[in-house]
């Protein structure tokens, strides 16, 4: 894996400008990449692009394959006739600086139903015969998913658990009655994903081109009302009715005394491993074609996981599990070859977990926010970074480095960081952002990646996520007026300053 130093900012694609209700694949997008260029950042974390979950979480998408039809840019539709601007004006009506769910969804959804049907109208055209090729280089999980997001469309969104017991079993009679009798809806579906894969992929090349590596998410569960675990139900533990009978989470702490009860269905890894792990060197596939470099979230579950009995409703009683350790990596190793992952190490990090990331040389994390609370000795701090390592001020779930400072700290926590950072006595406000920034540029580690509020200088107001909350989570958007030239200028020149400014494609 390539560890000269760089560094990137972190900016979903849904909080990106646009028109039309929800940042997308579109010129935004590009012009992104642009200031990627001129600020001389060379990684873009856009976390999973999949369907969103609950509470708009792409954490907890109904795919752990598929892109969010909600990023599909309106603009490339337009030029190829499928639209038309009277067709787009219900989502010119909606908020620029947020995005309001409740009423971009099922105008998004009717627009890109539009598209579709008129797309449809003829199957003669060359866009169908590369709809029909993707379809059959996707169908190791796109026939799956099609079927899936059609049959829930059709229960009226309700959980697959909730629909026939022969579907839920997926009984071969059934599931063929049930491609044939929505067709249409499976090919909706299928030509969404088509969409979301060309501007994709356009997008992509266009960030390669100017020596941009797209960094993307891979959380280690995923949603029990998902595509995955449905048509994998064996991998899962599952009763026969599709209910999980133990789920994910972590233990009580400090923080939290009845621990995190997430909800995830737990992977049978023994008949993963029997099969040869087949369904997460699949998964990785197609991570692999999405982005450059991928983080795995919750690395610790992959040496060990907390293990609670479904029906507790707190994470109190569940036990640790050996996971699948080197064993899993040696496999993915095998097919993959050096694998470009990070592994998302904070927490309660054991040796073990430790020596896993270690062998296989993955880079592990620092976040800066946590790193004020135990000392000069707080592995977090910068002058304790390691090469292999990527630096942030702060990630999605954290507040942004301006209402950490103001909100999050304690008065002990608060002065030393007030020292360390070095700032000033007088509106230190202003400047803890790029003193912070300074401080990670600085860093040993190989990698730093700041959030883009954190150049801009945003307080709470831009915070993208609140774990364990299902409020106004992943709607902040920003505006184009939000960082200024002197913003930019900045960023630039520290880049340049800390020798993070050749990045890739310098040999």
């Amino acid at each position: 894996m390539d560890s000269r130093r760089t560094s990137g900012l972190l900016l979903p694609v849904s909080a990106l400008p646009s028109r039309y209700g929800i940042g997308d694949l579109g010129p935004a997008a590009f012009q992104f990449a642009d200031l990627l260029t001129r600020t001389n950042q060379r990684l873009w974390q856009v976390l999973p692009v999949g369907p969103i979950g609950p509470g708009a979480s792409p954490y907890s998408s109904p795919s752990t394959f598929a892109g969010n039809p909600l990023l599909i840019s309106p603009e490339p539709l337009v030029e190829d006739g499928l639209l038309t601007e009277d067709d787009l004006a219900p989502l010119t009506e909606l908020p620029a600086d947020h995005v309001d769910y409740a009423r971009l969804v099922p105008r998004k959804r009717k627009v890109l139903r539009t598209a579709f049907r008129r797309f449809r109208a003829d199957v003669s055209t060359p866009e169908a015969t590369r709809v029909q090729q993707f379809r059959a280089s996707q169908s190791a999980w796109l026939d799956d998913y099609a079927l899936y997001a059609a049959l829930k469309d059709a229960h009226g969104g309700s959980a697959w658990t909730e629909w026939s017991s022969a579907l839920v079993r997926r009984d071969p009679e059934a599931l063929k009655r049930a491609r044939d009798e929505h067709e249409t809806a499976i090919e909706r579906h299928v030509y969404w994903q088509y969409l979301f894969h060309r501007q994709w992929t356009a997008l992509q090349a266009y960030c390669h081109a100017r020596d941009i590596r797209l960094f993307g998410d891979l959380p280690i569960y995923v949603a029990p009302d998902s595509a995955d675990v449905w048509a994998h139900q064996e991998r899962f533990r599952l009763d026969d009715d599709g209910t999980p009978t133990s789920v994910a989470g972590v233990p009580p702490d400090y923080f939290s005394p009845e621990g995190q009860r997430w909800g995830n269905p737990l992977y049978r890894w023994d008949r993963m491993e029997e099969h040869d792990f087949a369904w997460w060197t699949e998964r990785l596939r197609r991570a692999f074609e999405l982005f450059d470099l991928v983080r795995l979230d919750h690395f610790r579950g992959f040496d060990e996981y907390w293990s609670i009995p479904a029906g507790h409703d707190t994470a109190i009683d569940g036990s640790w599990k050996s996971g699948p350790g080197a064993a899993f990596f040696r496999t993915m190793e095998d097919e993959f070859g050096e694998l470009p992952v990070v592994a998302e190490d904070l927490g309660i990090i054991t040796d073990s977990v430790g020596a896993l990331r270690d062998t296989f040389d993955f880079p592990g994390m620092a976040v800066l926010q946590f790193a004020f609370g135990g000392g000069p000795d707080n592995d977090f701090l910068p002058h304790h970074h390691r090469r292999n390592q990527v630096a942030y001020t702060g990630t999605h779930d954290n507040n942004t480095i301006v209402g950490w400072w103001r909100e999050d700290l304690s008065d002990k926590e608060r002065n030393f960081a007030h020292s360390y950072l070095n700032l000033p006595d007088t509106n230190p406000d202003e400047s803890v952002h790029r003193q912070a920034l300074r401080a990670m540029m600085a860093s040993v580690a190989d990698r730093v990646v700041t959030p883009l509020q954190d150049v801009i200088g945003l307080g709470s107001e831009g915070r993208i996520n609140t774990p364990g909350t299902m409020g106004d989570n992943w709607a902040w958007r920003f505006s184009p007026d939000q960082i200024t030239e002197e913003d930019k200028e900045w960023l630039a020149e520290l880049t340049h300053l800390y020798g993070r400014a050749s990045g890739y494609g310098d040999e």
